[in-house]
């Protein structure tokens, strides 16, 4: 099939992305220096992850590379050359809190780790296909400007308003809060969308939701259903940031979102953006995603509220997929909420 080579290939999405594309027969290359582990301490680390991938997917090879690094990076995607067909970037810094720690730690893993990838892609594979895993922390908080209803379990727009299935791709990236996190990921994606726009590359912007799965390395700064259910399965005390618990998110599972991606290799478009996540099909609220992990466990949460929300945090958001499911009719969902919940809560077990 050709060569893939995975940023974050330890990651959730990373490793998904391995295995899947191992699995319709490419080699693959991936790069991972577990800067998780520096972020969120040892329980986050991909090593674990890397180490199934490397038992897992036969021939894989792996390169413990900091995508900060310009030369490592050129050098690298020289001794692969116009052999390599596609690019699976799902390397970052995550964090909206942390991220305002180390500032330019961010900035330089998110911008220009992105930025370092893309001139190597054009320098020496401008053929492959190239796609970023972007997040819905773009639009900064714009999405709290929504006119929500509280309901008892979550805030919600009322049926009538055009955004109820979702928000799609038009909603404006200026004029508002997005962490620096946030900021960093604008970047990252504005050059993506670029370097297909400018340069011709065949390029895209998945725009995320909550990513989630089994495989996800949970930490109360990110992966807020893993660790949600790690909280539930092993008592361990969960805080609840502002909002009353209610703010909504969609979940999309790793598979669903890397078999988006496979639908885009398969046909590239140039410098595309798309909302991609749960939509109306995987959403939940803290409280109702709280209920199904005590449900699944067995167990009650220990969990206290901080009145204070995380700074440019989204009360509400749904993504619109239907752009791409214009663009890529074959993709379905695989994965509702409760199956991805059960699916996190037995691996906490196990």
């Amino acid at each position: 099939m050709g060569l893939l080579l995975v940023t974050g290939a330890g990651g959730l999405i990373g490793s998904e992305s391995v295995r899947h594309f191992h699995a319709q027969g490419y080699d693959v290359v991936g790069i991972d220096n577990d800067m998780r582990a520096y972020f969120f301490g040892p329980e986050a680390s991909t090593s674990r992850n890397l180490a199934r991938l490397a038992a897992e997917c036969p021939g894989y090879r792996h390169e413990s590379l900091d995508i900060r690094d310009q030369a490592g990076i050129d050098a690298l995607f020289a001794r692969l050359g116009k052999s390599l067909s596609c690019v699976i970037h799902t390397a970052a810094q995550p964090s909206h809190d942390w991220a305002a720690r180390e500032p330019f730690t961010d900035f330089q893993v998110n911008a220009t780790g992105t930025l370092n990838l893309l001139e190597a892609t054009r320098r020496h594979a401008p053929e492959a296909v190239f796609v970023f895993t972007s997040t819905n922390k773009v639009y900064g908080d714009t999405p709290n400007r929504l006119p929500l209803v509280e309901l008892p379990t979550r805030w919600e727009l009322p049926e009538s308003h055009p955004s109820w299935r979702g928000i799609d791709e038009s909603m404006s990236v200026d004029q508002t809060k997005h962490s620096l996190f946030g900021a960093s990921k604008v970047a990252a994606d504005i050059l993506v969308q670029e370097y297909g726009r400018y340069f011709g590359m065949r390029t895209a912007c998945f725009r995320g939701g909550c990513l989630t799965g089994p495989a996800h390395s949970g930490a109360e700064l990110h992966g807020f259903l893993a660790y949600l259910a790690k909280c539930v399965v092993t008592g361990r005390p969960y805080r609840i940031f502002g909002y009353k618990g209610k703010q909504v998110r969609d979940n999309i599972h790793s598979h669903d979102l890397v078999s988006a991606f496979w639908e885009f290799v398969r046909s590239p478009r140039s410098g595309e953006v798309y909302n991609i996540g749960g939509s109306r099909h995987a959403n939940c609220s803290m409280l109702e995603a709280i209920a199904i992990c005590e449900e699944f466990a067995g167990r009650r949460l220990e969990h206290s509220y901080v009145e204070e929300n995380r700074s440019g945090d989204h009360i509400w958001w749904v993504s619109d997929v239907s752009k791409f499911q214009e663009h890529y009719s074959g993709w379905k969902y695989q994965y509702d909420l409760r199956r991805t919940l059960r699916e996190i809560v037995d691996a906490c077990r196990g």
